[in-house]
């Protein structure tokens, strides 16, 4: 299929440009640019510095990707943004490359929705799956797992973990990791119980759905003890996979600074 770019478009010629790619009017892509097949940018979207942009993505205008980091102590290194399929941008969002601090990418999977406004910092992992509703901002080093949502307006703190199948409700302050399968709210936000409408809407078991709910009883509300929770699930059969996997979720994240898993390093 042929290349469509807008005359009014402003391509580097050295940009890498897929089949059935379309180019509005008023784009600007930069000459480290690669932009995979069915790909649209539907006018004004901005595509600057070492970009990859997979197949069948969709940008809509205002999108600014792979600006510096906004990151004092950023020098100019050649670092990237690399973004895989079938995302949807919507207007306004922002996503910027990475510093030197980690590997150098900051990394977008697949099959996400990114509404208006929302903004994505340097060195920031996002997962495949995740909704990120209008004004929802990542600060950088944050990580999002898959089939995470974050509701509008939420703003989250550097070095952040949001765990999968997760929801956070609109206007919270995020400063601790929030640990898969709950719902997050408040300012700061606090686990109040498990995201039962996403662990049904993905299939989880019944069985699941009651093990996750009665782990999240015993951190959250009996505060017994992560040991002594675990200690009570087994007893009661309760160690499903996915308890498991929030076990260890919460155990990293209390191995770290400030609410935060990945602020361990920092600590040395």
């Amino acid at each position: 299929m042929p290349i469509t770019v807008s005359k009014l478009a402003d391509v580097d010629p050295r940009a890498e440009i897929g089949a059935d790619v379309e180019i509005g009017p008023f784009c600007i892509v930069g000459p480290g640019v690669t932009i995979g097949e069915g790909t649209r940018l539907f006018g004004h979207v901005t595509l600057m510095g070492q970009v990859e942009l997979g197949r069948h993505n969709r940008l809509y205008p205002g999108a600014v990707i792979g600006a510096e980091p906004q990151d004092i102590s950023y020098r100019g290194s050649d670092t990237r943004v690399v973004i895989g399929d079938n995302n949807l941008i919507r207007e306004g969002v922002t996503i910027n490359r990475a510093t030197e601090k980690e590997d150098g990418v900051t990394l977008i999977g697949s099959d996400n929705y990114f509404m208006a406004n929302a903004h994505v910092a340097h060195d920031c992992k996002v997962g495949n799956r995740i909704v990120l509703a209008n004004g929802a901002l990542l600060g950088g080093h944050v990580h999002v797992d898959d089939h995470a949502s974050l509701s509008g307006n939420v703003c989250v703190h550097h070095f952040a973990s949001i765990g999968s199948y997760s929801f956070v409700s609109g206007l919270s302050r995020v400063l601790h990791d929030v640990p898969p399968y709950m719902l997050a709210d408040g300012m700061p936000t606090r686990p109040r119980c498990i995201n039962v409408v996403a662990l049904k809407r993905n299939d989880f078991s019944a069985e699941a759905i009651k093990c996750l709910a009665e782990a999240h009883r015993l951190i959250y509300r009996a505060k017994v003890g992560l040991d002594h929770a675990r200690e009570i699930l087994r007893g009661n059969e309760q160690l499903v996979p996915q308890v498991n996997h929030l076990l260890s979720f919460v155990q990293t994240q209390q191995e770290g600074r400030h609410g935060r898993a990945r602020e361990r390093r920092r600590a040395a």
